[in-house]
């Protein structure tokens, strides 16, 4: 599975620094505070020279930080000129898996859709399915609000919903979620027809449709004797049913 990157463009979507995540701290003319590779920490702090007190990184801004940290200096320098740059991109994962052209792990650099993680996989392969399900992270996010309900660790969505950019079936990606796309089940069309082959069940299919897409039925089949044969789901046992 690989690793991509994914780039930030809306201010809406800017990143907000996580656990995991390694900084580049620079200060203006004040090399001895500055600090290379800079770990958060898993409870979302970092720590820096001459400040007594942990710093919250986590649920910051690369900007918003920066303005934090020159804050702290306050009682020493006036004015500080921060920089603050994401060496590492870690705490924001998400992967997909499945029915997919390019199955791969994502280090998020901005909040992404389901819709736009689709296509960063390069889209449904023809095995789809008609569903795409998210498993939602069990691990409770520091930027978590108190008030926020705890979210569903299982989502599903229509497929096709989704590739027509519905705004229900196309929700923000969460940090450690992971989709997926089931491949279709599958049906048989055997016996007296000029193609007999196999249909993947993107979506519902009549046996009239079935039949026709096996080249239609030889004259000498007997029509009156077209056997479906269903296994029922969940079960080894199996129905036959005889069609007119």
């Amino acid at each position: 599975m690989g690793m991509t990157l994914l780039f930030a463009a809306q201010a809406d979507d800017r990143y907000r620094i996580g656990p995991g995540d390694v900084l580049d701290i620079r200060i203006y003319n004040r090399p001895q505070l500055s600090r290379d590779a800079v770990r958060v920490e898993g409870n979302g702090m970092i720590r820096m020279p001459l400040i007594d007190t942990e710093i919250k990184a986590a649920c910051l801004t690369e900007g918003e930080l920066a303005k934090e940290i020159s804050t702290r200096y306050t009682r020493y320098y006036k004015n500080l000129q921060v920089d603050v740059f994401i060496k590492e991109y870690q705490a924001r994962q998400v992967a997909i898996i499945g029915a997919v052209n390019d199955q791969s792990r994502f280090h998020l650099q901005r909040r992404i859709r389901l819709l736009e993680l689709l296509t960063y996989a390069k889209g449904p392969s023809t095995r789809a399915g008609q569903t795409i399900n998210i498993v939602h992270s069990t691990s409770t996010s520091p930027c978590k609000q108190s008030d926020e309900s705890d979210t569903a660790a299982f989502s599903s969505y229509s497929l096709s919903d989704v590739l027509q950019g519905d705004p229900k079936s196309n929700p923000y990606l969460e940090p450690g979620d992971i989709v997926t796309l089931p491949e279709a089940d599958q049906i048989y069309v055997v016996g007296n027809v000029f193609m007999p082959l196999t249909i993947p069940l993107r979506e519902p299919i009549t046996l009239t449709r079935a039949i026709a897409m096996a080249g239609g039925l030889k004259q000498d089949t007997r029509k009156d004797k077209i056997r479906v044969l269903r296994q029922e789901p969940g079960t080894t046992i199996r129905k036959e049913i005889t069609v007119d």
